[in-house]
């Protein structure tokens, strides 16, 4: 597995070069496995994803600290694409913000993302959200900065003032955040066309597009957003979407005609599951590692 330090400073690369780098969320180990097999070069740690698939509810606020961190390090053993994690507002306040900061990094975060929204925060295409001041805001930024300790750790910071104050206003947040030191800005839930194709030129900083799959933005094609200059592409919980329809269906036909076969329209073979959870390496370790 790559050094950290490098890993960190090739992603740190492939995000400033604003060429829409293309990123899937994960929300646990295996599908993150499956995204690094379909040959994306980065990932994101979903915190809806965790919430929906670890604990079966809706992105409100109810996984912490630890479920990240614990989530964050399978994920890390499980594979070597830089990945971005989601933090949503840290926590708690500055002080909170500069401990989750340390102790993702320690699990194995690349890039950390943190939210403007007032705790307990909701899914960015939900509605009834709300903000919390923008200087304090910037003072969790700066925390965040200062209590990393690889420099190519990226600082991702989101607002979510657009569906609250305006875009005027989540343009202006943004500004404030990168002089704060951050190193991506995001701006969630545009819903102009017009106003996504116009913040790269808005922007000092490289930006992250969160394309949610039947949410509030617009969807544009990665190459177009590429061509814009954003930094990165997100598909947070497409895997996921995709994931639940897949159950869905096998658990269908199994429950109407009792009985489930190696259909690759509806389950991967057996053989293909092995691959994807390394099952091979595991054997070859059983066998060096056997009684004489």
């Amino acid at each position: 597995m790559m050094d950290s330090s490098k890993r960190r400073a090739l992603f740190r690369l492939m995000v400033e070069e604003r060429k829409g780098l293309l990123m899937p969320g994960a929300f646990n180990a295996l599908s993150a496995r499956v995204a690094t097999d379909a040959g994306f070069k980065s990932l994101y740690l979903s915190g809806a994803g965790v919430t929906n698939m670890y604990l079966g509810m809706p992105d409100l606020s109810f996984i912490g600290l630890s479920d990240m961190a614990d989530h964050t390090s399978r994920v890390r053993d499980a594979v070597s694409l830089p990945l971005l994690v989601d933090a949503d507002t840290g926590y708690g306040n500055a002080v909170n913000v500069a401990f989750a900061v340390r102790t993702l990094e320690r699990a194995g975060a690349d890039a950390i993302q943190l939210e403007d929204q007032v705790n307990p925060k909701k899914c960015g295409h939900f509605n009834g959200k709300d903000v919390i001041g923008t200087d304090e805001m910037v003072g969790k930024i700066r925390a965040a900065v200062d209590a990393r300790t690889d420099p190519n750790l990226l600082i991702v910071a989101r607002t979510d003032a657009c569906a609250i104050h305006g875009y005027q206003a989540a343009i202006d947040r943004a500004h404030a955040f990168a002089e704060a030191g951050a190193d991506v800005l995001f701006v969630e839930a545009v819903e102009s066309l017009e106003e996504v194709e116009a913040m790269p030129s808005l922007l000092p900083r490289p930006l992250l597009m969160n394309i949610v799959i039947g949410g509030k933005t617009p969807a544009l094609p990665q190459a177009r957003l590429a061509e814009l200059g954003f930094g990165i592409v997100l598909y947070a919980n497409a895997g996921l979407q995709g994931a639940v329809l897949g159950m869905q269906k096998a658990f269908a036909t199994l429950g109407a005609t009792g009985m489930l076969e190696e259909n690759p329209e509806l389950v991967v073979p057996f053989a293909e599951r092995q691959r994807l959870v390394d099952k091979a390496r595991y054997d070859a370790m059983e066998k060096r590692y056997a009684a004489p």
